[in-house]
């Protein structure tokens, strides 16, 4: 694969003058953002003729990979039934279809299937299409629902009789997807979003059978900073409205049998004080960072008192163990916390008779809290699996400490075997001292030295935290000689808040020197070589992959930048644009010189040199609304005219889709399968075929 044979787009130069605190930069390719401009798609096709001329001799191998990572899925899908007011509710997929089918069943599982959406027959015409939000009424009887065709997460809101399958009338467009019921089973609570910026800004009543035009505005949030949305407690007694931004959120509550009625404030919105609310047994229990409490603590108040001065302690702050999220249930309290990265799941009993944690054993895991719905039960239901165990689905009895496997992840094909592959946890030391862990997981008879193919990924902001999960489409990495690893990078939460903390804002170059350090650690200690070693990244994490690239471009042989943020100065300059000013706490404001001067210093797209990069595929979608298309495709024409050798760059953008890329479950696998092949074809043909 080499660009020297083929001549790849040049996008014309436009010179567009930014200035900002005296501050002037040249942007050539401003012009990119328009989405509207022929000129625009046709640059965007050829670059997509560009993709396919300089991968062509790959196509085969895509085709391969992707049927091979389709063959170890089960197609005739069914979720573990959960069950929710008197009603089984089960999701499955049909063989040979892209779309689930949602169904319920009444009572019991042996009652007859009553079909709610096939949403492959809904789909049918489309090239995307995500059903979303399914909410069903507290009378079982109806359900609100959305749907987007386009892949900008702006989805319609519409009601269907779940007993005679009619569709009601009336469409709301551009809301969330999703609506919550009051307790009349007539009136919904919808999140509307403004239509330019997309960001989530008013909460509207509707009632259902009557003109949209007359629903009513019940809040709306002013601050540019802040999203809303709403949801019923699990007591089913209130609706609430939250108002969240990145340091600080406001909640407020109305009684779900009174949904004309006015909602009251939990708490006065402050800065950096974020909270979280359950409703049980006359109280309101809320997670909280209140108090200093870094790594978020539990405390509760009356429903009457609800001001912080009356919230007093559940479970106490703890500087080592970072609370995450908790549920209730009538006789206990379920806990999920973060130890050392590692997830615990912790029950308690009301009746303080009980405090226990469930047991796990593997070095590096992942495990959560599943959908619980309902308040009256025994039984907990959580998720486990790792770098090696396929997902399993898990019903808990707290009274007899039972465990019963509901489902595990079928992997087919009949080759896998989880004793076949190892997984271990590393620490690499960062340039300040800080040891930064890193998981692994490769098949046992590779051989770890520096020929080792190895691709290190990372995400690293917002506090969202990756976890060392199973993958079964990563088999065939493993299966061709490739280590997979998992920097666990500061900007995620996995050794708890501070690790978020440290790598945003004025820190966030932090979370950039990391994934370099991880990646010189795993050299040095002979797992792989410069030669042999590979990144990837999406959204944030491909501004990780483009802030990497530009400070050490000599780290890797290959590098995958999946909807890259890479043009940050500019997009939160820029108010207009999806979702700008909700990142200011976590980026920065660059109204303020001291931010500008910050994100300027490591923004992908204005730290471009001329320099030697990396091999480079970079993908996209028309229709993203996280990360606007024209960021990608600015930074590859500016790296185009400044790399100065003969790597490969190849942009490609999928004309039809958005951030989370194709909406069928199989063409999401073709987009892996691009992926993969591009790092396996640099690695060489020797890797094209199975080592095991």
């Amino acid at each position: 694969m080499s660009e020297n044979k083929l001549n790849p787009p040049v996008a014309e130069k436009i010179a567009k003058k930014l200035e900002a605190h005296g501050d002037v930069r040249i942007d050539n390719y401003y012009w990119l953002n328009d989405r509207e401009n022929k000129k625009v798609i046709d640059y965007l096709n050829a670059e997509n003729d560009y993709y396919n001329a300089v991968t062509g001799h790959t196509k085969e191998f895509q085709e391969a990979l992707f049927l091979e990572m389709k063959s170890r899925i089960k197609e005739d899908e069914e979720s573990v039934p959960y069950k929710k007011n008197g009603y089984y509710y089960i999701t499955r997929f049909e063989k040979g279809k892209q779309y689930p089918i949602y169904a319920r069943k009444k009572k019991t599982l042996a009652a007859k299937e009553e079909i709610m959406f096939d949403v492959n027959v809904l789909a049918k015409g489309h090239n995307y299409f995500k059903l979303a939000g399914l909410s069903v009424s507290p009378n079982n009887k109806l359900v609100s629902f959305g749907i987007d065709t386009v892949s900008r997460r702006q989805y319609t809101l519409q009601f269907k009789n779940l007993e005679t399958g009619e569709l009601y009338p009336e469409k709301i467009k551009n809301t969330t997807g999703s609506a919550t019921w009051a307790n009349d089973n007539k009136t919904v609570f919808y999140t509307l979003k403004n239509p330019k910026t997309l960001r989530s800004e008013k909460i509207f009543r509707h009632i259902l059978g009557t003109d949209p035009k007359n629903d009513v505005e019940v809040f709306f949030e002013e601050d540019e900073t802040f999203n809303v949305y709403v949801y019923k407690t699990k007591s089913q007694k209130y609706l609430v409205i939250g108002s969240h931004s990145t340091v600080s959120t406001e909640c407020r509550v109305l009684e779900a049998n009174n949904p004309t009625g006015m909602f009251r404030v939990i708490q006065p919105r402050e800065r950096d004080l974020e909270y979280s609310i359950a409703h049980y047994n006359n109280h309101f229990y809320i997670h909280t960072n209140m108090g200093n409490a870094t790594n978020f603590k539990l405390m509760k108040t009356a429903e009457a008192f609800t001001n912080k001065e009356n919230w007093e302690d559940v479970i106490p702050h703890r500087e080592e163990v970072l609370l995450e999220d908790f549920s209730i249930f009538k006789d206990f309290l379920v806990l999920e916390e973060r130890v050392n990265g590692l997830n615990k799941i912790r029950i308690i009993r009301w009746d303080k008779s009980e405090d226990f944690y469930l047991p796990f054993e593997e070095e590096t895991y992942s495990a959560g809290v599943f959908y619980n719905p309902e308040f009256d039960t025994n039984t907990i239901r959580y998720s486990y699996n790792s770098m090696t165990t396929p997902n399993s689905v898990i019903d808990f009895n707290v009274n007899d400490k039972s465990k019963t496997i509901k489902k595990e992840q079928q992997v087919l094909g009949g080759s896998f075997d989880k004793k076949n592959y190892k997984s271990e946890r590393i620490w690499a030391e960062a340039t300040d001292g800080t040891k930064v862990p890193i998981s692994l997981v490769y098949h046992k008879n590779t051989n770890l030295n520096s020929e080792t193919p190895l691709l290190l990924y990372a995400y690293g902001s917002y506090g969202y935290t990756i976890d060392a999960g199973f993958s079964s489409t990563r088999l065939s990495l493993l299966d061709r000689g490739f280590v997979f690893a998992i920097a666990h990078v500061r900007g995620g939460e996995y050794l708890g808040r501070k690790w978020y903390e440290d790598g945003k804002l004025l820190k966030k170059k932090n979370t950039f020197t990391d994934f370099i350090d991880c990646a010189k650690h795993l050299i040095k200690h002979n797992y792989t070589s410069k030669k042999h070693l590979y990144a990837s990244g999406g959204s944030a994490g491909g501004l990780l992959m483009g802030a990497v690239i530009n400070m050490n471009p000599d780290l890797f042989h290959g590098v995958i930048a999946s909807v890259p943020f890479v043009d940050v100065l500019t997009t939160m300059l820029d108010s207009s644009i999806p979702l700008t000013t909700g990142e200011y706490d976590e980026w920065g404001n660059p109204n303020i010189k001291e931010y500008y001067d910050y994100i300027k210093s490591y923004s992908p797209y204005d730290n471009v040199s001329k320099q030697h990069y990396p091999n480079l595929l970079v993908t996209t979608g028309l229709h993203d609304s996280q990360v606007q298309y024209f960021e990608p495709a600015k930074w590859v024409a500016k790296l185009r005219d400044y790399k100065l050798n003969d790597a490969i760059l190849v942009l490609h953008t999928n004309m039809k889709a958005g951030h989370g890329g194709a909406s069928g479950r199989f063409e999401a696998l073709k987009e892996i399968a691009m992926d993969y092949s591009f790092i396996i074809d640099l690695e060489g043909k020797a890797c094209f075929k199975k080592n095991y």
